[in-house]
């Protein structure tokens, strides 16, 4: 089982660009991404200095772009990714391209979201005086408490150890003058409090040109930020894309989902390290593959080659197939159950865990064909429930 992920802001650096651009084609590709997003991502990923490229308007733009371009001269032909990779997920903005590689979006609408997302959490940003620390170590109970008692958002949290808190800057120094026991504080060099209730001004902004995007359900399986489920449903990628802006990044049930499905091995998309290193950490004998340069693509390849056994997600276009969003007990519902003809949102059943239950819709509808899981079943996130002829095609 191979997952593919995409880094998010912070993982940028310095001329990591400079090696993949002696390619003309990618040069090419970029230069168009470029046009689309309105900035020179060249310059910025190969001689702006670190300063200029954490801005959030130039940073989310060059994270997004080199994930989609340097993805294409790992799988140059796109069924070569879709027969190998059995999920995806992005980091915060990495979602994005993470959503692009799945099929749920196109590159260029990516880059007007993502041009429109860094510039709209970088206003909001600047409305008040607000910020991030991570705080690595302490007992995680502990960590909570002293991020409640000091009104702390935990804006990303990325496993064991490895909580980001966000909030004022005087919430942030009330933090500094009394930590968790046994925590170390790292202030983060970023514009602001992102993935807290500061950015909702970002969100009426994106939400209101998501509108307009046109998707498509995913090929490959999509992990999301939100809550670690597997999402199949493009406009419901779409929308976690647009709310997770100002909620908090939940790495953490990424990882639990991959697990869950089986993962083996995750290659990290440039600018790589920071994933793959929390991986290394919390998936213990999991393989990753950090691609960071050109020349390690043919390697990379073995890697994909090795690990890739092709998405959960049958691509066949005559039919439809809703999957499981989550790890749990499937239960049928009783409607379903019986029917032929499923009308597009009735709800088929549920995925019920320790946490909570999910509800499972078949949101085009369709004739039933064939059940794949009995009422009751353990399921596995993204394992196909149920298959579906489209209304009106032929059975």
């Amino acid at each position: 089982m191979l997952v593919i992920v995409a880094p998010g802001q912070g993982a940028q650096t310095p001329g990591f660009l400079t090696p993949w651009l002696e390619d003309a084609t990618v040069a090419s590709r970029l230069h168009w991404l470029s046009t689309v997003a309105g900035i020179d991502l060249a310059e910025h990923g190969t001689v702006s200095d670190a300063d200029t490229i954490r801005d959030t308007r130039i940073a989310q733009p060059l994270l997004v772009a080199t994930a989609l371009v340097t993805t294409l001269e790992l799988f140059p032909h796109p069924n070569d990714g879709f027969s190998q990779v059995g999920a995806v997920a992005g980091h915060s903005v990495g979602e994005l391209a993470a959503a692009v590689g799945a099929r749920a979006i196109t590159a260029e609408q990516a880059m007007v979201l993502v041009r429109e997302r860094g510039n709209a959490m970088a206003a909001a940003a600047a409305a008040a005086p607000t910020g991030m620390t991570a705080v690595l170590g302490g007992d995680p109970d502990e960590v909570r408490a002293a991020l409640d008692r000091h009104g702390l958002v935990a804006a990303n949290d990325n496993g064991p150890g490895q909580v980001v808190a966000a909030g004022t800057t005087e919430q942030l120094a009330a933090l500094a003058a009394d930590p968790p026991a046994k925590a170390r504080l790292m202030p983060l060099s970023v514009a602001g409090a992102f993935h807290t209730e500061h950015m909702a001004p970002a969100v009426d902004h994106v939400a209101r040109l998501a509108r307009s995007v046109s998707t498509h359900d995913v090929r490959i399986p999509f992990i999301s930020n939100k809550d670690g489920q597997v999402v199949h449903d493009g406009p419901d990628v779409l929308r976690r894309i647009v709310g997770q802006i100002a909620s908090p990044v939940r790495w953490d049930l990424c990882l639990e989902t991959m697990a869950d499905l089986g993962v083996t091995g995750i290659l990290e998309m440039p600018p790589a390290g920071t994933l793959t290193g929390i991986a290394k950490r919390a998936l213990k004998g999991v393989a990753t593959f950090a691609l960071k340069t050109p020349d390690q693509l043919d390697e990379a390849r073995a890697f994909c080659a090795e690990h890739g056994e092709g998405s959960l997600i049958d691509t066949t276009p005559t039919w439809r197939m809703v999957v499981s969003p989550a790890k749990g007990t499937f239960s049928i519902a009783e409607d379903a159950a019986t029917a032929g003809l499923l009308p597009a949102g009735t709800e088929i059943g549920g995925v019920s865990s320790l946490r909570d239950r999910v509800a499972v819709t078949a949101r085009h509808g369709g004739h039933v064909v064939e059940w794949l899981v009995e009422d009751g079943d353990l399921v596995s996130p993204g394992q196909p429930l149920l298959r579906l002829h489209p209304e009106g095609a032929e059975a």
